[in-house]
């Protein structure tokens, strides 16, 4: 997956007195609010997050703003950045935010602030965190990608170069979702993104681990994706992936995800299809 970063720089002369950092946020909530270049405001506050302070104090240091959001724990869906050197006060630095930052500062999407200040530069980072689903949300989640994943199969559709024509639904397994997480935990453990496993298991193998008397197995795999939206459009955007949704040899489907919830780290996908023997 992949995340926009802007970063813009206003440079004014001379050496000048340092800001009082702490009321940036609140003067740049003021423009967001009232609006500037004759465009009207936004309602919604940002909010100050301490993340965001040290995104904008790693960025201080040198380098482009995504390599600063990698050194720290701020999860980010998007951002944009105000890099302000020698404004004698805060009413010229705002002056020059609003005059130069005008489209950043109300861009409805974002909702955090960040500050750092040293010297006489001032580093303004704004930004929209990526909010992953929760381990407890995992549920609902299977049951919405089950839907549009049905959805999809219930129509004519070109994998790459093949067509499929609709094929029947499929149910949602409890052993195949167990099999799918068991191999979500594995890549996020070993940061792997491969459909072997690190014990080198394969789809098969977990699905039998699982208790799945399997005729047939599938699987998809995915990161990043914060979203089952996000996850089902980009399975069925590769010809690959794709093509497992559309196979009518699966009857069901397991789903699972995870990260490391208390550190930062990418969100893994796993979807299982099978076909049980009949017994």
């Amino acid at each position: 997956m992949h995340f926009r970063t802007t970063a813009l720089i206003a440079l004014i002369c001379c050496a000048l007195p340092s800001i009082a950092v702490a009321d940036v946020d609140k003067g740049v909530n003021a423009i967001r609010q009232r609006g500037c270049e004759s465009k009207p405001g936004v309602r919604d506050a940002l909010r100050r997050s301490r993340g965001l302070d040290e995104v904008a104090r790693q960025w201080s240091k040198g380098g482009r703003l995504h390599e600063a959001i990698a050194r720290t724990d701020y999860r980010v869906a998007n951002s944009s950045s105000m890099k302000i050197e020698g404004a004698k006060n805060e009413r010229a630095l705002l002056q020059i935010i609003a005059g130069n930052y005008c489209e950043t500062v109300l861009e409805p999407e974002f909702t955090e602030i960040g500050v750092y200040e040293r010297g006489d530069t001032v580093w303004v980072v704004v930004a929209a965190p990526l909010t992953l689903p929760k381990a407890d949300d995992m549920r609902q989640v299977a049951a919405r990608v089950l839907q549009l994943v049905n959805e999809a199969r219930a129509k004519p559709r070109k994998c790459g170069s093949r067509a499929f024509t609709p094929v029947p639904a499929l149910t949602l397994s409890p052993i195949l979702s167990r099999a799918a997480l068991a191999h979500a935990k594995d890549m996020s453990a070993h940061e792997l993104f491969e459909h072997r496993g690190s014990d080198g298991s394969t789809p098969s193998d977990r699905a039998l681990r699982a208790g799945y008397n399997w005729l047939t197995v599938g699987e998809n795999i995915a990161v990043g994706a914060a979203t089952a939206e996000i996850v089902v459009k980009g399975w069925l955007d590769s010809p690959g992936h794709c093509t497992n949704i559309m196979g009518g040899q699966y009857r069901e489907m397991g789903v699972a995800y995870f990260t490391d919830f208390a550190h930062k780290g990418d969100i893994y996908w796993a979807q299982t299809f099978g076909t049980e023997k009949r017994k």
